[in-house]
């Protein structure tokens, strides 16, 4: 692999990660399947997770006054223990199956959507039950392929959340997240330096798409911001779906 092909890659994954921290969650997902196209899926997961991170600090300041409290509050222990079954659970289940599994998820929630569309629906208050399911599933999802977006989702878009309420609940949850990996991850494939440096690299890349990703969300419109996140969820889904079919 010629170091400037990995630099292109890279350097595109890491603004798609930024433009999903800054409220765009489910851009980031293409992040781990673009990077896996210059290296194994395992690498790609572990070394984009420090840069994750990095792009966590800044988009959790961004949105540090714009959060559901109250579904932090189910959510974050619930992902928790998800994280700890992805981390017993890594060397039975294969990744194929996980994708399929959420694929499937996300393209049952946007059809049931689709399908309600002009029916007029009052929001739904934020379950426990629920919360504690999905938030356990994205927990696991986001410990095995960094994909806890569409989990979250079908969870939290019929509460039908402020767009940047909607956007900080899911920064500040999946900061959470991806600092209690960090123990699991270095346990199961150590950091390198070369691994730390070359994730590294991609930091400015990803800090500029977390700003980026924070002026796209305040700038378009409710109801077209909450469309397009429908349509990005029902698209990475399809991806999931196929990636897991052709193996």
């Amino acid at each position: 692999m010629e170091v400037s092909q990995y630099l292109v890659v890279a350097s595109c994954a890491a603004v798609l990660i930024g433009i999903s921290k800054g409220g765009l969650p489910l851009v980031g997902m293409m992040s781990v399947p673009l990077l896996s196209l210059v290296m194994s899926p395992l690498k790609a997961v572990v070394l984009l997770l420090p840069v994750y991170i990095i792009s966590d600090v800044v988009s959790v300041w961004l949105y540090r006054r714009n959060f559901s409290l109250i579904n932090l509050k189910i959510l974050v222990p619930a992902s928790m223990v998800g994280i700890l079954i992805g981390w017993f659970t890594a060397s039975m289940i294969s990744d194929l199956t996980i994708k399929l599994i959420i694929g499937l998820v996300g393209v049952s929630f946007c059809l049931q959507t689709w399908f309600k569309r002009g029916q007029v629906e009052s929001a739904l208050p934020a379950s426990v039950p629920k919360g504690a399911f999905w938030g356990a599933v994205s927990g696991f999802t986001s410990f095995i392929a960094h994909a806890g977006g569409p989990p979250f989702q079908v969870f939290i878009l019929p509460q039908k959340l402020p767009k940047a309420e909607f956007a900080g609940t899911a920064t500040i949850l999946f900061a959470f997240i991806n600092v209690a990996k960090i123990g699991p991850y270095q346990n199961l494939s150590p950091y390198s330096l070369e691994d730390l440096m070359s994730a590294l690299v991609l930091v400015p890349f990803a800090l500029l798409g977390t700003f980026l990703g924070a002026y796209l969300t305040r700038r378009i419109a409710e109801a077209w911001f909450f469309k397009l996140v429908q349509a990005g969820l029902f698209l990475i889904s399809l991806k999931l779906i196929w990636d897991a079919i052709r193996g």
